[in-house]
């Protein structure tokens, strides 16, 4: 049995499986990979990341000595993309407009999937693989963070980078989450204003300080979401901010943060406010070495099919980043999927053949040399 990728992502962009409700998307897999004469294992990591359905793993044997590999995708999309009917034409796939197309990550699912049914039904050399579908990547990388089953892969590709087929991501950036409540007094606007000490204005003051976007090569800083207040003539008592910052560089990730938590803490002084902050770090960097096996083995596979090879660093997490801090290297493959996050995401025919035919290299080659 031979799956098509075009075929497969149609059908998958076509389930709706928000973060934590991928259990529909599971489902299929499971299904399909039955089909294929394949055992798939669903892990109990759901009472700990919350979702719907557990990671699912497959194990495939080898038929020639070589490395075990892992090949990962994730099951979750960023939004939910409920009554979406993906739309081909002139040899692009979009969404109909009304949500994103959910080529992140079913593109990479996609890709796996028709990689995995040519092998099988070729027996074509290959050495020992594992293969993940992972849930709640898009909320945290808490799918492969709560894995329960054991790994034994060599190193691995996921299947969920930035670029066209044949990018290669091998660094990715350190997150730090800070949420900051500033807590102030609340008092009547009309009558007694001089009486309160306004969360909101204080916590503007603490947000015009702050460095935000694109801070150098390595680093950036976002102040994601702000709520605070409750009606237009009370002094707020109460501002919520969410910041995140990323970098590659250890040292300048920390200066970063450090100087969110400065602005906060002096303009909280000055007004008499209190402050209170959660930090969070939901993911480490990781660079993988040009030299190492996974990017040899994936720049061999790229040049025989005729692509020209690149590395790329991310500024977005990926379960990569989880892999690798567990110890097992791992490199992020670019998709060719465009406007990622949005309605206005997109994804070329072209590309989603091309990146199946690409995983499939990846597998054949390392038996080889």
């Amino acid at each position: 049995m031979i799956l098509n990728a075009v075929d497969e992502f149609l059908a998958l962009a076509a389930i709706n499986s928000p973060s934590r409700r991928e259990a529909p998307v599971a489902a299929y897999l499971i299904g399909k990979l039955n089909q294929l004469g394949l055992t798939a294992t669903v892990d109990e990591s759901a009472p700990q990341s919350g979702s719907d359905t557990g990671n699912i793993i497959v194990r495939v044997p080898g038929t020639a000595p070589g490395p075990t590999i892992l090949l990962c995708a994730h099951m979750d999309t960023v939004g939910p993309t409920e009554g979406m009917v993906p739309v081909l034409k002139d040899g692009v796939i979009a969404s109909n407009g009304a949500t994103l197309l959910g080529a992140d990550d079913k593109a990479g699912i996609a890709m796996i999937m028709a990689a995995l049914s040519e092998l099988l039904a070729e027996q074509a050399p290959r050495g020992p693989l594992e293969v993940v579908f992972s849930v709640q990547e898009e909320v945290g990388l808490f799918g492969v963070s709560y894995l329960t089953e054991p790994l034994t892969a060599d190193y691995g590709y996921v299947l969920d980078g930035d670029g066209p087929v044949g990018t290669v991501v091998n660094q990715a950036p350190s997150k730090v989450d800070l949420d900051l409540v500033v807590e102030g007094l609340a008092a009547h606007a009309g009558t007694a204003p001089e009486k309160g000490i306004n969360a909101i204005v204080t916590a503007a003051k603490a947000i015009a300080r702050l460095r935000t976007g694109r801070i150098d090569g390595r680093t950036t800083s976002n102040v994601g979401v702000i709520n605070g207040g409750t009606v237009r003539n009370i002094v707020p008592d109460r501002a919520e901010v969410a910041v995140e910052v990323r970098s590659t560089d250890a040292g300048k990730l920390e200066a970063e943060v450090q100087a969110v938590l400065g602005a906060f803490r002096e303009e909280a002084a000055a007004a008499g406010a209190r402050l209170s902050v959660t930090r969070e770090e939901p993911f480490t960097t990781f660079t993988i070495d040009e030299t190492h096996p996974a990017i040899v083995n994936a720049f061999r596979a790229a040049r025989l099919l005729g692509i020209e090879p690149q590395l790329w660093t991310s500024g977005g997490g990926m379960d990569a980043n989880v892999f690798n801090a567990k110890g097992l290297p791992c490199v992020g493959l670019g998709l060719g999927e465009e406007n990622a996050h949005s309605p206005q995401e997109r994804i070329p025919v072209a590309q989603l053949e091309l990146g199946a035919k690409f995983v499939k290299a990846l597998v054949t080659e390392a038996v080889t040399r």
